[in-house]
C-alpha cells in the first residue's frame, strides 16, 4: 500500500477543534498523520486525539527526542499510545539539537548518537516486557518493567541526517526519518539504512506550499532555510551533501550577526530544491520525485507561505 502523511496539528487552530480536519484527512486518501515535538505541542496528544478521531489513519511520531524523557517515561508513553491505537503507531526516535534538548529542558546533550542507541535497544526490551538492570554507555536503569502489555510491537524509526545515525537506523531500528533535503539527496541517504535490509522504511517530512506564487513563496521560505540550516548538525549535513558551496554565503553572514544578509544570501535553487511548491499537481509531481527515490512514507509539512493550510490538505491529497 503507497502511504502518503500529513503533518498535525493544524497551524493557528486550538486542538479540541481540530477533529473536522482530522476527519476530512481520513476522506482524503491520506493514510498516516505524523506529529513533531519541539516547542509547540508534545507529540503524542494530537496523536491520541486522532486515534480517536479517525481509527484508520497510521499515526507517527517525528520525532520524540531521546533526551527529553527518561527511559522509563519513555518506555510509559509509548505503550500508552500503543495501547490507545494497537498496531498503528510508528515511534520516531531523534537525538533532536543542542538548542532544544540544552538551550530549552536544561539537559547536557551529551553522546547524542549513543544516547539514541540506547533508547531503541532499551524500547525493544522494555516494550516485550522485560525487567531491566543494565548499565547502557548513555544511561543505567535498575529493576524497571513495564507495567503496560504491548502487542502487537511497534516499529521503531531513528531520525537520522548523516552516514553514522543512517547506518543505526538500518542496524538496530526499522527505518530512518528524514528530513530538509531534496529528492535528488534522498539517493545518496537512503542506501546507507538499507545495508541494514531492503524492507527498512524510509519517512521524509518534505516541507510544502501549494503556491504558484515562486517570488512570494522563496521570500519567505528564506527564513525558514536561515532558521534550521544554521544549526550545527544541519549545517554539518547539508556540507556532507555537496551545498556547502551555496550555503556558505548564508553560513558567513549568520555568524556574524547579520540575519538581513544571510538570509539574502541563500540562492533561490536552494529554495527550490528543499522546498516543494508551485500548483497542486506541480507539488504532487514533486513529492513522486522523493518517492521515486526511494522514500517510503512522505510526511507532508505545510508551510504558511501564502497558503491556507486546510485548503492545502485538500489541493495536496493524493489522488
Amino acid at each position: 500500500m503507497k502511504r502518503w502523511g500529513m503533518t498535525i496539528p493544524l497551524d493557528g487552530v486550538p486542538l479540541a477543534e481540530q477533529r473536522e480536519w482530522i476527519q476530512e484527512l481520513e476522506s482524503l486518501g491520506y493514510t498516516d498523520v505524523w506529529s513533531a515535538e519541539a516547542g509547540g505541542y508534545d507529540g503524542l496528544t494530537p496523536l491520541a486525539l486522532a486515534s480517536v478521531w479517525a481509527p484508520s489513519l497510521r499515526l507517527g511520531v517525528a520525532i520524540l527526542p531521546a533526551f527529553t524523557r527518561g527511559p522509563g517515561l519513555f518506555a510509559m508513553s509509548v505503550a500508552s499510545m500503543c495501547q490507545a491505537a494497537p498496531g498503528r503507531f510508528v515511534i520516531g526516535v531523534g537525538t533532536s539539537s543542542d538548542v532544544i534538548v540544552e538551550r530549552w529542558n536544561g539537559i547536557a546533550f551529551a553522546k547524542p548518537y549513543q544516547r539514541v542507541r540506547d533508547t531503541v535497544k532499551f524500547l525493544r526490551k522494555a516494550l516485550a516486557g522485560e525487567k531491566i538492570t543494565e548499565d547502557f554507555e548513555s544511561f543505567s536503569l535498575n529493576g524497571f518493567r513495564l507495567g503496560v502489555k504491548v502487542d502487537p510491537q511497534p516499529k521503531i524509526l531513528i531520525a537520522a541526517l548523516r552516514q553514522g545515525m543512517l547506518r543505526l537506523a538500518g542496524r538496530v531500528g526499522d527505518g530512518a526519518i528524514i528530513n530538509w533535503l531534496s529528492a535528488d539527496d534522498v539517493k545518496k541517504v537512503v542506501p546507507f539504512v538499507r545495508e541494514g535490509g531492503a524492507n527498512k522504511e524510509i519517512v521524509a517530512r518534505i516541507f510544502v506550499a501549494p503556491n504558484s506564487n515562486k517570488e512570494q513563496v522563496r521570500g519567505m521560505a528564506k527564513f525558514a532555510i536561515a532558521a534550521y540550516l544554521n544549526v550545527p548538525v544541519y549545517a554539518a549535513f547539508h556540507e556532507w551533501l555537496g551545498r556547502g558551496p551555496k550555503l556558505q554565503g548564508m553560513w558567513d553572514a549568520w555568524k556574524k550577526g547579520d540575519r538581513k544578509a544571510a538570509v539574502a544570501a541563500i540562492p533561490d535553487e536552494v529554495v527550490d530544491e528543499l522546498i516543494v511548491h508551485g500548483t497542486p499537481d506541480e507539488c504532487r509531481a514533486h513529492i513522486q520525485r522523493y518517492v521515486d527515490a526511494g522514500v517510503d512514507t512522505p510526511a507532508l509539512a505545510i508551510l504558511p507561505l501564502g497558503v491556507d493550510a486546510r485548503q492545502a490538505t485538500r489541493d495536496l491529497a493524493p489522488k
